[in-house]
């Protein structure tokens, strides 16, 4: 069978692929799509609330919607259209000075709104933060990226850190997190054009955790070239050329003991991460990205987070390596909107199974900047956001995200 999927990626059904039925037809729709809204032109800025004495308070969203297009799903045996939001969020930030802050974000999931950020922030120079609540814990430039700042539109393909994996739902064990966040405290700040951030976190609680050991977590950048512009230890995967030259290298680590298996025997689990990316302005002012990834974890219980668990582990996580490159040519209209062609190639590789791999090519219509966008890519293999071999699907995304 193959899918199509028009946000995140995300398989939603698998099978033998047996249509008769173009791939180029879907591409060229959404390509369509695309060219419709180049004369499309929009100002994206959140209010900002004053109240003196250096208080305010700002409030913003995002959204990623989606279709889904999936040949020989539906119950027919035809092709099957679902409609989706992705993503759909609530940004509030506030400060009682310029030192005390506060962020609060929630997102939809389960057709429920939920809490996404708590952040308690301590901000007290360039170089010594604190961050304390629910928060991204420090990791690789993808997971720290989100959805909304990514290179490309199905950056998921990878097996995650452990706050990224759900838990079996057997109530053995809570999740070690969500969505990338987990309660913590994380201190961060910049020496020159040193980053750094390492905090302590939950991490799994429960199960295999009998010793109640935190996960500890960390991310270290040095920015060789023009210095990335982002809120705190955040990171984007383009800046579309608005900063000049980049290239930064970047090394990320988690680690817990007891963090994966269960109650009754617990093991531990390690994963490092090296990322780089390089940002080229060109003399036509046209911008050439790349960006690259290898991961490489250690995992004492092996296999995909699952509503069962697995040979008697309550949580396992990936063992193996993976690794990822992209590419990306953005041509500089100096009209409403650039396109940005764009390759990436993945390949993940378990100590244990099958290597599993992906191409994907596609296209952003970049409107302005990540608050306005377009995409329309193909994929093809069966990498996906477990590390482990899924099943082997051709892909067609179309997607538009909008924050304020």
């Amino acid at each position: 069978m193959t899918t199509y999927n028009c946000a995140l990626g995300f398989q939603k059904s698998s099978g033998s692929q047996n249509s008769s039925k173009p791939l180029a037809k879907y591409l060229l729709a959404g390509l369509a799509g695309v060219m419709a809204l180049t004369t499309a032109q929009g100002s994206f800025a959140g209010p900002k609330i004053e109240f003196g004495d250096d208080s305010s308070l700002s409030i913003g969203a995002g959204m990623r919607t989606q279709l889904s297009i999936a040949e020989d799903a539906a119950p027919d045996g035809g092709s099957s259209f679902d409609f989706d939001l992705a993503n759909m969020r609530l940004y509030i930030g506030g400060q009682l000075n310029d030192t005390i802050k506060f962020t609060f974000n929630t997102e939809r999931w389960d057709n429920e709104v939920d809490v996404l950020d708590a952040i308690a922030q301590f901000e007290f120079s360039k170089s010594f933060n604190v961050w304390a609540g629910l928060m991204l814990t420090p990791a690789d430039r993808i997971e720290m990226n989100g959805p909304f700042y990514g290179l490309t539109w199905n950056q998921y393909t990878q097996p995650l850190y452990a706050s990224d994996q759900d838990a079996p739902g057997d109530g053995i064990s809570d999740r070690a997190g969500s969505v990338g966040r987990d309660t913590g405290v994380t201190v961060w700040g910049t020496s020159g054009k040193f980053q750094y951030a390492i905090g302590a976190f939950d991490g799994v609680e429960g199960g295999p955790n009998t010793s109640d050991s935190p996960l500890i977590a960390g991310r270290f950048a040095y920015n060789f070239l023009n210095m990335e512009d982002n809120p705190a230890y955040y990171t984007s995967s383009t800046y579309f050329g608005g900063l000049g030259n980049v290239f930064t290298l970047g090394l990320s680590f988690q680690t817990q003991s007891d963090g994966v298996g269960s109650p009754e025997e617990s093991g531990d689990f390690s994963g490092f991460t090296l990322d780089l990316l390089s940002e080229t302005v060109l003399d036509n002012n046209d911008v050439l990205t790349f960006e690259a990834e290898y991961k490489d974890f250690d995992s004492d219980f092996t296999g995909t987070p699952s509503a069962t668990p697995i040979n008697g582990c309550d949580f396992c996580l990936f063992d193996g390596d993976s690794v990822f490159a992209s590419a990306a040519y953005l041509f500089k209209s100096g009209g409403y909107g650039d396109f940005q062609p764009y390759v990436r190639l993945v390949s993940n590789n378990p100590s244990e199974g099958e290597s599993s791999d992906l191409t994907e090519i596609g296209l952003n219509y970049v409107i302005k900047g990540h608050n306005a966008r377009l995409n329309v890519n193909f994929s093809s293999g069966d990498a996906n956001i477990t590390g482990y071999q899924g099943a082997d699907t051709d892909l067609i995304s179309i997607g538009f995200q909008l924050q304020l």
